[in-house]
């Protein structure tokens, strides 16, 4: 029996800790064990990769899709067409797909095109996504370790800022990823647990007021004398539109968004005349490996696991959900959700996570046991040592 894994989508720092769960428990079942690559998009060019004989083990401490990903949507019967072609000439009978909300739309396209052809083919999507915005799982994985790179980078940021205000650079800003929900941008915030933290964060589900905005930063300024800003890249406006638009979409349709931050400042600077500085992580949020989080790594490896022991007990057309048992100790198990109620949806930060420019204690007691512990990746030559297959290259 052969197995077909794939991952899709802006990777995380734990993607490879899923396609290590979904591949070991594949090979310990005794199954042929193949890698999409990069996704859809070289499966359809019959890009396929076995994988029973590799050393897998790297996959734990490396970031980003060790297999390659894409953001191709399977958008006509076409394409649907030539991925059957490709996964009955090579006698697949379990598809994992390993990504975020388009990403599970694909996979219920293929559950329900092997429904119709009568094919045996079971289909799992396994959770993955650092905007932590897929419904009906209370967590992404992915998200705790991108939550635990921005909490601490703007700690250090502003302890930076905090240095140097006097003279110099009164207001910080990182611009977050997040085009639709508030999640990675609110982590900002728990810096504050350990003392310092974001003064003022700006969340895409409250309308982005920019009379009130400037008040708050000059408040701010008068008071302690800097300020240090957290930015989602989806801020609007209360029209609607967005407050930085790059004015073209992506290939799942998706606006382009970047250089909020640099928007923000310039109105700072005109409207207060202080000197700021902005910060832009973009992929480094999603890929910062050395400082993931433990309990994010297990649960993204323990979501691949879990996608083969459904698929194997007769399982198919849904998605590995975490459900939260609870906070202390934290413990959590693993369910399922439909995958065509996932597809193409958005969980939004609930309205009790923030105010108009903080988080609430609510965030902060969801939040704080997704960033726990750490894994640290093996060094070499006093830097990391990632898994890179040449294998993959050279498809």
């Amino acid at each position: 029996m052969r197995v077909l894994y794939a991952q899709s989508g802006g990777v995380t720092s734990v993607i490879n800790s899923s396609a290590y769960g979904v591949l070991d428990e594949a090979r310990k079942a005794g199954l042929e064990v193949y890698v999409g690559i990069h996704g859809v998009t070289g499966i359809l060019k019959e890009k396929l990769l076995k994988v029973n004989d590799l050393d897998l083990e790297g996959l734990k401490y490396t970031p980003a899709g060790a297999f390659g990903s894409c953001r191709r949507k399977m958008k006509t019967q076409e394409d649907i067409s030539k991925l059957f072609d490709v996964i009955e000439k090579h006698k697949i009978e379990y598809f994992f797909y390993n990504g975020g909300n388009d990403s599970m739309d694909t996979a219920w396209r293929v559950h329900q095109e092997a429904k119709i052809r009568g094919i045996p083919l079971k289909v799992i999507g396994i959770p993955k996504t650092i905007d932590n915005d897929l419904p009906f799982t209370d967590h992404c994985p992915g998200y705790g370790s991108a939550a635990k790179y921005v909490a601490t980078s703007v700690m250090e940021a502003t302890l930076d800022l905090k240095s140097m205000f006097v003279d110099s650079t009164r207001v910080f800003i990182m611009e977050i990823m997040g085009r639709h929900a508030g999640w990675l941008v609110a982590s900002a915030g728990l810096g504050w647990i350990n003392g310092i933290g974001a003064d003022m964060i700006l969340f895409p589900e409250f309308p982005f007021d920019k009379e009130k905005f400037l008040e708050k930063v000059d408040e701010i300024i008068r008071r302690k004398g800097y300020c240090s800003i957290a930015v989602s890249e989806g801020i609007r406006y209360p029209d609607g539109f967005f407050v930085s638009d790059m004015g073209y979409t992506d290939s799942f349709g998706h606006r382009q968004l970047g250089g909020v931050g640099i928007t923000i400042a310039g109105m700072i600077r005109s409207e207060l005349s202080l000197k700021t500085h902005v910060a832009i992580p973009d992929y480094l949020q999603r890929s910062g490996r050395h400082i993931a989080s433990k309990i994010d790594i297990e649960e993204a490896e323990m979501a691949g696991r879990r996608a083969v022991q459904l698929a194997l007990d007769g399982v198919s057309g849904v998605m590995v959900t975490i459900e939260r048992k609870s906070n202390e100790p934290y413990s959590v198990d693993y369910g399922t959700v439909e995958l065509n109620k996932v597809a193409d949806k958005t969980k939004f930060l609930p309205e009790e996570f923030y105010n108009e420019f903080e988080v609430t204690e609510k965030f902060i007691e969801y939040a704080k046991p997704l960033i726990e512990g750490e894994m640290p990746p093996k060094f070499e030559n006093g830097l990391p040592k990632y898994t890179i297959f040449k294998e993959v290259e050279e498809q």
